[in-house]
């Protein structure tokens, strides 16, 4: 992923040198295990573990000749360890193959994105709640088909939201747990020179389980449910910003993006202030979204190993991880920072003359007595002719004497109280908040 997207804590996982010292680190972990089992010598399991080093320059410079990274890093770590006594580098790499140590040390580096990916989460739950509760009973319009529908609150979006990104947090530690998983079963998966036992040990020292089973690779459902996981993540932050894109257009203005002083929207135009956060957002989610595809096609691998998924993972893990870290805090910026304007909510609430009350006009007409049918078709007419006319719809109502005859002013100033719709609103953040 290209530096401007990338955080600096999420980016070091992400670094050629991490990912060799996470392979050096499931070696020497490997050597520790069978010297405990009297397989190796201790000796040089301590020097594996001790005096082992390896650079990335290093590896890519013999990379560049044998054409194969793993033998590359083997064949670098074992420089590091040339003329100690015992030779220990005869001992690095026993009974593994490559994907033994990639796969495993890919789990590792997974284990640290998923870490700083569960914070930010976390952290923009917090401040989704936050300003739910903010702004809890401030009525809004609700809009369907982007159609004024009934008053609903701000608070109420925010909870939604807040709710989903919920629902994304389970979604996604269920997806973190199953990533954290290591294999060293051998070349084709039947532990052909390394114990079940001896793999069990080596995935604990590492805070990792086996895989129950596995050819020379772990398969790859699991790593596409993971990227799956960060898609339907990023879908939900894009359906946050369309949200707020849609929320500060000029002729709506009632929520806007924080711009600050010193701040330019357009080169052109001096007035402009562009939804270009939300905008990022929404662009960079398609990226997510293509990665999971990739992923999925990773997932049938020709008999017991192929290497197509390799270069893919290269680079859908990295770019996936990156940009939902980046995006998770540039949406919790986005929602921290949100300029709410109440006051033209309710002026656009308002804006129809009372037309978004025809539904609950239909049911008191129905309870007052009048069949339903016939209630649907007089509202509805009153309401064409207001819309059309430009008229104001409450005051429409009022004037004619079929309903008059059914519904006293007083009733009709019920009909029309948006608080009338809006009582429920703390019972459903009850529902998600609790008590």
């Amino acid at each position: 992923m290209i530096e401007r997207y990338t955080r600096p804590a999420m980016g070091a996982i992400w670094t050629d040198d991490n990912k060799y010292r996470c392979w050096l680190q499931v070696e020497v972990a490997a050597s520790q295990v069978l010297a405990d089992d009297g397989v190796i010598p201790a000796s040089a399991a301590r020097d594996i573990a001790t005096k082992a080093a390896v650079s990335a320059a290093r590896v890519a410079e013999i990379e560049a000749e044998v054409k194969h990274d793993v033998i590359a890093f083997t064949t670098a770590v074992a420089e590091s360890l040339q003329g100690l006594d015992g030779e220990p580098s005869r001992w690095l790499h026993y009974g593994l193959t490559s994907n033994d140590i990639v796969d495993t040390a890919q789990a590792l580096q997974i284990k640290d994105a998923s870490a700083l990916i569960r914070k930010g989460i976390v952290a923009l739950a917090a401040v989704l709640k936050r300003r739910a509760l903010e702004f809890k009973h401030t009525p809004t319009i609700g809009r369907t088909h982007g159609i004024h529908a009934e008053p609903t609150t701000f608070g109420l979006k925010l909870l939604n939201w807040y709710a989903e990104v919920e629902r994304n947090l389970a979604r996604f530690d269920a997806a973190a747990e199953d990533m954290r998983v290591g294999k060293l079963s051998g070349a084709v998966g039947t532990f052909g020179h390394l114990s079940p036992n001896q793999e069990e040990m080596v995935c604990e020292r590492l805070g990792l389980k086996p895989a129950p089973v596995a050819t020379q690779v772990i398969q790859r459902d699991r790593h596409a449910a993971y990227i799956a996981a960060l898609a339907i993540l990023g879908s939900t932050l894009d359906k946050i910003a369309v949200e707020v894109r849609h929320l500060q257009r000029t002729e709506v203005r009632e929520a806007q993006e924080y711009f600050s002083e010193k701040q330019k929207g357009s080169s052109a135009m001096p007035h402009k202030k562009n939804p270009i956060t939300s905008e990022q957002i929404s662009g960079l989610a398609r990226v997510l979204r293509a990665n999971a595809q990739a992923a999925m096609e990773n997932i049938p691998l020709w008999h017991e190993r192929d290497i197509s998924h390799s270069s893919v993972e290269r680079v859908i893990f990295p770019d996936s991880t990156i940009l939902a870290d980046y995006l998770l805090a540039k949406t919790a910026d986005l929602i921290d920072r949100l300029l709410v304007y109440p006051e033209r909510m309710k002026k656009n609430l308002e804006s129809t003359g009372g037309l978004i009350f025809s539904g609950q006009l239909l049911l008191d007409l129905a309870e007052a007595g009048m069949l339903r049918e016939d209630a649907y078709r007089l509202v509805q007419s009153h309401a064409t002719r207001a819309w059309k006319e430009d008229l104001n719809f409450g005051d429409e109502i009022s004037r004619d004497p079929a309903i008059a005859k059914l519904l006293s002013p007083e009733k009709l100033a019920k009909t029309f109280d948006y608080t009338r719709q809006l009582g429920n609103v703390d019972a459903i953040f009850a529902r998600v908040l609790g008590s």
